[in-house]
């Protein structure tokens, strides 16, 4: 399934429907009178947060959408059936915004929720309605009131418990795939990655909901190979797993250039509690290994781990310690 983070719709509730001025007309009945009755209520359009979402692909094929009209009322007081909701299901994290993509009218944090982004029009009402002792035989009625349209932006922020974030290359996706559910797409260069990734972790009976973000370059703080795209999906998450590959040149240089997207972005994003994880470990000799997290460890305040994907001890750790950064 393709990923799509953004999308722009036209939605329309539905009108009422219009009040009958039928009169009652029965055989030896001569004054029947009013008899006419209300329309029907239009139904809304409703936006509801799914679970087994992580996509707004379904909105780019069809971008209008529109609810059911009431019907009209009619003779023997008989009021027109209510036009049907329409329900439009988005992922987790979806945000609502108005035609300009900037005012915020609704934010999905729940599995559940559900908001009415545009209500239905109401019925008119029949001619009984305007019976009185002065007018026995009103041939008033009123028409449905039109129902709200609106065209909005939905944008998704992804909703996890810890980004996988790093540079190209690091070893995220093969990551998320050792310790999680997921299948992401997974090969030796740059830039495998296109779409955030979710899958969810399992350990000792508790489960914690990984995001693998694509890899953060310089300049992506300005849009540098879609950087603005990735940076806002970490926006949601309550912790951070920087990923580093320790066999690169300069480690401290690769951890301070992901660090300065972020800080440039949001400074919010510095703020969150961090994991370091130095990956590949099983390219080098043990030796070299301990030196070098040794050095690389010496003015960061966070925990440092190594990580072998090809080790299930070395898995399983992981897992464990990601548990414990978001009970």
């Amino acid at each position: 399934m393709k990923f799509l983070d953004q999308v722009k719709i036209y939605i329309k509730a539905g009108n009422g429907g219009d009040g009958s001025p039928s009169f009652r007309r029965e055989k030896f009945i001569e004054f029947g009178g009013p008899d006419g009755g209300d329309g029907g209520k239009g139904g809304s359009v409703i936006l509801k947060a799914e679970q087994n979402l992580n996509t707004l692909i379904d909105f780019r094929y069809q971008q209008h959408h529109k609810a059911a009209r009431g019907e009209n009322g009619s003779g023997q007081n008989r009021t027109g059936r209510g036009g049907e909701d329409l329900i439009l299901k988005v992922p987790l994290g979806t945000q609502v915004f108005e035609e300009d993509n900037k005012t915020l009218l609704y934010d999905f944090t729940k599995i559940g929720e559900k908001f009415i982004v545009a209500s239905g029009g109401k019925g008119g009402l029949g001619n009984t309605r305007f019976k009185s002792s002065t007018n026995r035989a009103p041939r008033k009625y009123t028409k449905g009131m039109v129902g709200e349209e609106f065209t909005i932006w939905l944008q998704l922020k992804t909703i996890a418990d810890i980004g996988i974030i790093g540079l190209p290359n690091a070893g995220k996706s093969s990551l998320l795939a050792a310790i999680t559910n997921a299948n992401p797409k997974i090969a030796n260069y740059q830039f495998t990655t296109l779409n955030p990734n979710l899958g969810v972790a399992s350990y000792d009976d508790k489960e914690v909901t990984l995001a693998d973000i694509p890899g953060l370059i310089e300049g992506a703080h300005e849009g540098t190979g879609l950087g603005t795209k990735f940076l806002k999906h970490i926006e949601r998450c309550k912790s951070l797993l920087h990923l580093i590959d320790i066999t690169n040149d300069d480690l401290k240089k690769s951890y301070n250039q992901v660090k300065k997207e972020l800080r440039n972005y949001s400074k919010d994003l510095i703020k969150k509690k961090e994991l370091i994880v130095l990956n590949k470990i099983d390219l080098l000799d043990k030796d070299i290994v301990k030196k070098t997290v040794k050095n690389f460890s010496k003015d960061k305040n966070c925990e440092v781990l190594t990580l072998s994907t090809l080790e299930k001890d070395s898995i399983s750790k992981i897992k464990a310690k990601l548990i414990s950064y978001v009970s």
